[in-house]
Parts: C-alpha cells; sequence; structure tokens
C-alpha cells in the first residue's frame, strides 16, 4: 500500500483527523490527462481533498463530488470519490501554464482566479446534498476550511500539497483535513489552534518524507492521538466499454446514423481517465437498432 488515509481521533473524541499520502495518485492523473504542472498541482490537490472527504461518507455506495467553476485559465476542476478511497478527475483545461507566483510557487490560485466551489454527495437520497462557497484564495485548501466552516458548521483545518520535481513527475503529494467535533471545549480549540500555528507547511512536511501517521503525530501527539485505521486510496476510473456504450445511444439516433454514415470506426475517450474505446461502423449500426427498440 503505498497511497493511504490514515484515519483517527484525539482530545478524547473532540477533534476527529485525516492524513493522507497521493504521490502515486496524483502522478497516475497526471499520467492519464498529461496535465502541464500548474495543472497536475491543481488537480493533485483536489484530488487529495476528495479522497479524505470520500472516506468520511458511510454507505459503500455513497459518491462524492467537487467541482469548481472558475474564470482563472484552467476554466475548472471535477473530481468524484467513494467511501473505498477511490478517486478520479480532470482538469477542464489541462495545457494551462503560468509562470510562477511571487514566492517562487505553482500559480494555482492564478490558475484558478474567481470561481465556486460545489460539493456534492450523492448518498442515496432522491435528491443529492449540494453545498456551495465562493473561492476565497482559489488555493483550495483554504477554500475548503471556508466550505466546512460555512456550509456544514464544521471548524476544520485542510492542508493540502503537491511537489513537483523539474522533468514534471510528482514528488510528493498528501494532506490532511483535521476537524473539532460538537462539544470540543474551549482549551482544546485554543491548544489546536496554537498548534496548527506552530507548523511549518505541508510541502515542508512532504518533502521531510513524513508519513500520514507521523504528520498527524507531528500536529496532534500531545493531545492523545490514536489512529483508527488506514485505508488505500488511489486514482481509479470504473468506466468499461457498455457504460461507454450507453452514453452513445444516448446521444440519439440522428446522431448515431451520422456517425455510421461517416463509415470510420469511432474512438471515445473517458472524461476521467482519457481511456479511449473504439467502436465500428457494425457496432454503431447494433447501437442504432438498440435505441430505435421500443
Amino acid at each position: 500500500m503505498t497511497d493511504y488515509i490514515i484515519r483517527a481521533t484525539a482530545a478524547d473524541g473532540q477533534v476527529r483527523a485525516f492524513a493522507a499520502i497521493t504521490t502515486e495518485m496524483v502522478e497516475a492523473a497526471k499520467n492519464a490527462h498529461n496535465t502541464s504542472p500548474v495543472a497536475t498541482a491543481a488537480l493533485g490537490r483536489l484530488l487529495t481533498a476528495g479522497a479524505m472527504m470520500g472516506v468520511m461518507m458511510k454507505g459503500e455506495k455513497d459518491v462524492l463530488t467537487l467541482r469548481i467553476d472558475c474564470q482563472g485559465p484552467i476554466e475548472g476542476l471535477l473530481v468524484t470519490a467513494n467511501a473505498m478511497g477511490d478517486v478520479k478527475g480532470y482538469a477542464y483545461n489541462p495545457d494551462v501554464m503560468l509562470p510562477p507566483n511571487e514566492k517562487g510557487k505553482l500559480d494555482v490560485g492564478g490558475a484558478l482566479d474567481l470561481g465556486v466551489l460545489s460539493v456534492i454527495k450523492d448518498i442515496g437520497l432522491k435528491e443529492p446534498y449540494v453545498g456551495q462557497t465562493i473561492l476565497v484564495t482559489s488555493e483550495i485548501a483554504e477554500d475548503l476550511t471556508y466550505y466546512f466552516a460555512n456550509s456544514e458548521q464544521t471548524p476544520s483545518s485542510v492542508a493540502l500539497g503537491v511537489l513537483m520535481n523539474k522533468d514534471n513527475t510528482v514528488r510528493q503529494a498528501g494532506g490532511f483535513i483535521i476537524q473539532l467535533l460538537p462539544g470540543a471545549s474551549d482549551e482544546v480549540i485554543d491548544k489546536l489552534e496554537q498548534r496548527l500555528g506552530e507548523i511549518s507547511s505541508i510541502t515542508s512536511l512532504l518533502d521531510a518524507g513524513l508519513t500520514p501517521e507521523q504528520i498527524l503525530e507531528n500536529l496532534l501527539g500531545d493531545f492523545g492521538l490514536e489512529c483508527l485505521d488506514k485505508l488505500p486510496t488511489g486514482f481509479h476510473c470504473d468506466c468499461d466499454k457498455s457504460r461507454v456504450e450507453k452514453a452513445l445511444i444516448s446521444v440519439g439516433k440522428k446522431e448515431l446514423q451520422e456517425m455510421i454514415d461517416d463509415g470510420k470506426t469511432i474512438e471515445v475517450n473517458c472524461q476521467f481517465c482519457n481511456h479511449a474505446y473504439a467502436f465500428t461502423v457494425e457496432e454503431l449500426e447494433e447501437m442504432l437498432k438498440k435505441a430505435t427498440r421500443p
């Protein structure tokens, strides 16, 4: 298990925490979509957040979607995750290139600029839960911190980091989410705020090679940290040819006939993983028959 999430509690159940290492996940997403360094950093942060927020859900069939629609050159990001640690996603414009920001780092905030973050939870009810917030910094971690406080009334600290090598491979990726639960004492709140203010950035912790357990020990070791479980996580898409076929049938008989009339094999790419599926003219004709059946 290379990429994984630690789920933990501290301060006698007054604090819950998640920490993840997601280096291979972000590298897999980068390879699938051929993202630029800044797009890799942005997508990697949202994938890492999605993985940790996904395992917060209780049902095996529950699905979490994180969507960012923005005015910056990346145009937006979409990530979905489940409670088992599987996550997938893509950047609307994976080729975006920007100079480093004033700190000399990848300019994720500039790539996103102004926008809206939507958190959609499909937990098997008639309608999914949808929470929205404006992007406050467009750095993603701070935007999710703001979302938790305002939409879920859960004071949280979210940290997400992606470090890139000069050859555009992912050196380290990961993050943490720490949340105060209802009934947390003022003493615990004050002590935790002080501790979070003392730590260096998540990227420096990752770059030092700290594991998720060590990151949580660094943050919550003085709070009676108890690690509950260790969950595998990774970039995983559940697409297959039959799903893509259903999607093609749904486009309509007229469009299918036009594809058949072209007389060529068509190729359809999954947006989430970029896997290509080929359909011959004969297969398209079979689909047209299915579409015309009552």
